[in-house]
């Protein structure tokens, strides 16, 4: 089982990788290029998945074998993402 700090990563990896789709106009992501890009078991992606959709962050498709078939940043992952990005950019006049 996974640690603590470990899925804390694996949520932050997938939010990353849903936030750069969007970012290429690719809103929808396949549960196969999702875990090309985070490279996680099915079972650690499967629990990242469901945690941050019932948190209201993504939305996602299931398979019949409890995998996501696609995923997408709701408007409140978005929301997130962005801030996280301004938060980290450099501020003028440091």
């Amino acid at each position: 089982m996974a640690t603590l700090r470990e899925r804390k990563t694996y949520r932050k990896a997938v939010l990353r990788s849903l936030y750069g789709a969007v970012e290429r106009n690719r809103p929808d992501v396949s549960g196969e290029t999702l875990r090309a890009e985070v490279r996680l078991p099915d079972a650690d992606l499967s629990a990242a998945c469901a945690y941050l959709a019932d948190a209201g962050l993504i939305t996602v498709d299931w398979t019949s074998h409890k995998t996501p078939a696609t995923a997408s940043l709701t408007h409140e992952g978005l929301r997130l993402m962005e801030e996280e990005e301004e938060s980290a950019a450099p501020t003028h006049g440091d």
